[in-house]
């Protein structure tokens, strides 16, 4: 980029959800690139980011968020705009946001006049029951100046449900991080989370419909079958959306199983530090979820030499080959249980495990921040018409 920018960058939360960590990484491989930028979230619990940053960042207080959805996202509107109001805290020369919240934040500090314009990233669009929130979802990206997305196929919907152009920045991992190479906690981490000696099927996510969980859930208990040893293993799940409806249909199905219950591990959010060592100690990572932006848990389980479960969809299948994963249909169980079942198969497991790291590889976090050039800059030229 021609000239050193300052960039506040915008998430809806400081929990490890896909669109926080694509914002925190695209942070700091902007500053790597020189810029100057700052990582902004509302903060309830005062506990910061999930993990520490190279670039600068504002994780600010605000008090709990209400229950309700709208009422909820009204009020984390309100605190942004409160924030932004400040004049100490409004120095950027481009704003962006990842998510609905931060960006009907700018959507109301454009109208009032505060900043000129802003980019909005969209990682996927939620279909809300609610009309008031699907209008502040559209609110967010229509009032926007300049778009981003991370799959081409979020590039399509948008054109064709909004009329805008977004450019595809992609999605990276952080291969120093994520590798097969044991760093020597593993055995550690697996006697702290109370894991059995047998094959580990990791979900990542936690339990929503969204990531397909019960179905999930119904394939190991097929699979459990032939391998009583096998353990699912549910990890992350930290949102600001209510899912209690198909979490008690989870845990009502779940109180069925049985024998079976007893081999199902809902972890909740995993530390940071813990969560590439949780991965190498997976034989697969199952991921049949029925809606991505892109599944940033895909490339770090590739990273991490694991295998993976993937839905035969957009977008896994605009960014992997037909050899990079085992492949299942997400609406059908047999499909997934089988995939899982191939995943303990020697030869199989080794080729993806081999092959894993180097498709990985080829996701920078470098090109994606390198991608964002061209979005700010015509949001500048914008600015400065």
């Amino acid at each position: 980029m021609s000239r050193r920018l300052r960039v506040a960058m915008l998430a809806h939360s400081t929990n490890p959800r896909g669109g926080v960590v694509h914002a925190l990484n695209l942070s700091e491989a902007l500053a790597d690139c020189g810029h100057d930028v700052v990582l902004h979230a509302p903060d309830a619990l005062g506990e910061g980011f999930f993990r520490p940053a190279r670039c600068a960042i504002r994780p600010f207080a605000v008090s709990a968020a209400a229950r309700d959805i709208h009422a909820m996202i009204e009020q984390r509107v309100a605190d942004y705009v409160a924030y932004f109001s400040e004049p100490q805290n409004r120095h950027f020369d481009v704003y962006h946001a990842h998510d609905g919240i931060s960006g009907n934040a700018l959507a109301t500090m454009k109208a009032d006049g505060l900043i000129s314009g802003y980019v909005r990233t969209v990682h996927h669009l939620d279909d809300f029951a609610d009309p008031r929130v699907a209008a502040l979802q559209a609110r967010s990206i229509r009032e926007a100046d300049a778009w981003l997305t991370v799959s081409a196929i979020w590039r399509d919907v948008l054109r064709e449900r909004f009329g805008v152009d977004s450019a595809v920045a992609g999605n990276g991992v952080d291969l120093g991080r994520f590798r097969p190479e044991p760093d020597g906690h593993e055995l550690e981490v697996r006697r702290r989370l109370g894991l059995g000696p047998g094959p580990i099927f990791l979900c990542v996510g936690g339990v929503e419909a969204r990531k397909n969980t019960l179905r999930m859930l119904e394939a190991f208990a097929e699979l459990a079958v032939l391998r009583p040893d096998a353990e699912l293993v549910i990890a992350g799940g930290a949102s600001l959306l209510d899912h209690d409806g198909y979490q008690s249909a989870f845990a009502a199905r779940l109180a069925t199983l049985g024998s079976v219950a007893a081999s199902v591990r809902r972890l909740g959010v995993i530390a940071d530090r813990d969560m590439p060592r949780l991965y190498r100690l997976a034989s697969a990572l199952v991921f049949a979820s029925v809606k991505e932006g892109f599944g940033l848990c895909v490339l770090e389980a590739m990273a991490s030499g694991v295998p993976v479960v993937a839905p035969s969809i957009e977008p896994f299948v605009g960014y992997l080959a037909p050899q990079d994963a085992l492949w299942c249909d997400p609406m059908n169980v047999q499909t997934i249980a089988d995939a899982m079942a191939l995943a303990l198969r020697e030869e199989p497991a080794r080729s993806l495990r081999a092959r894993g790291p180097r498709v990985a590889a080829r996701f920078e976090w470098s090109a994606v921040a390198e991608a964002h050039e061209p979005q700010y800059r015509r949001l500048l030229e914008v600015a400065n018409a």
